[in-house]
């Protein structure tokens, strides 16, 4: 891992511009959106893509059984409805 440090300004209204070379070493091309993360006194940004790679990767080290979104889905719709035949105080919706 390379690290480089950078200096760089912070207007007034919060607003900085990220450099080129930043841009680049980020892969961010055009408007983009990026996940800011602080730590203590720190910030760290990370493309978006990465972090979806990243809980890709770890649903794939962690999962049981290959679910789709429909078996999720299909789950939570089972759930509602056991929930609703439930005795008891029923779950205002929203």
């Amino acid at each position: 891992m390379t690290i480089r440090t950078i200096d760089i300004k912070v207007a007034s209204n919060g607003r900085m511009v990220l450099p080129l070379s930043v841009r680049k070493a980020m892969g961010l091309h055009g408007e983009a959106k990026v996940i800011l993360t602080i730590e203590d006194d720190e910030v760290r940004l990370s493309p978006i893509a990465r972090g979806v790679s990243r809980a890709q990767a770890l649903y794939r080290e962690h999962a049981k059984t290959v679910r789709t979104t429909d078996d999720f889905l299909s789950d939570r719709k089972e759930e509602a409805l056991a929930d609703a035949d439930a005795p008891g105080p029923k779950k205002l919706s929203k």
